[in-house]
């Protein structure tokens, strides 16, 4: 359980350092999780999806995390 909870505050905290930017899914896996996981785009998007659960007041309709389909995720900058 501790060891997801680090990751779910690395990947926010990777996010939160390029706010505005896209992310691949390739250099999250890769700035997350180094090469254990560096094709793993399905268990990235449940990552995502959970963080989300997290952190927005309706996931389906997110605010802070935008999925960009076939690329990877952006943080918003929120004003």
């Amino acid at each position: 359980l501790e060891v997801r909870r680090v990751l779910f505050r690395s990947l926010l905290c990777l996010l939160a350092k390029n706010v505005g930017r896209v992310l691949t899914h390739n250099f999250i896996l890769n700035e997350v999780w180094g090469n254990v996981m560096q094709s793993d785009v399905p268990s990235l998007r449940v990552f995502m999806a959970t963080l989300r659960k997290k952190i927005e007041e309706e996931p389906s309709e997110p605010k802070y995390i935008q999925t960009h389909i076939g690329i990877g995720y952006r943080m918003i900058k929120r004003e």
